[in-house]
């Protein structure tokens, strides 16, 4: 027996999807909120949501825009990558300053 895995928008957040394989996301019509989105793999969504319940003091997490949160969340989850593993460049020619994570080899 084949163990199943759960799917989530990422545009509306509710609507599931299951799947007997595993991988960080798939890309289809979203039945709830009728947009073609990607479906991230519910341990990613689950890691990003306790990222954003307690942000990582080492990293300048609120700066990170959700796309960025989620690439760090989906590696986190599912790799054996850790918070150490990326560097966060600053963007000197950005008038905020706003910091992106570089996975590197992440």
């Amino acid at each position: 027996m084949s163990r199943s895995h759960t799917y989530r928008c990422l545009n509306c957040l509710d609507a599931t999807v299951t799947r007997t394989f595993d991988t960080s996301h798939l890309s289809r019509t979203c039945l709830d909120c009728g947009s073609f989105e990607r479906f991230a793999n519910e341990a990613v969504i689950e890691r990003f949501e306790s990222l954003e319940a307690s942000p990582p003091p080492e990293f300048d997490w609120d700066r990170l825009e959700r796309r960025e949160k989620l690439l760090v969340a989906e590696r986190l989850a599912r790799t054996d990558k850790t918070l150490a593993d990326f560097d966060v460049a600053v963007d000197e020619e950005a008038a905020e300053g706003r910091t992106t994570p570089e996975p590197g080899d992440a």
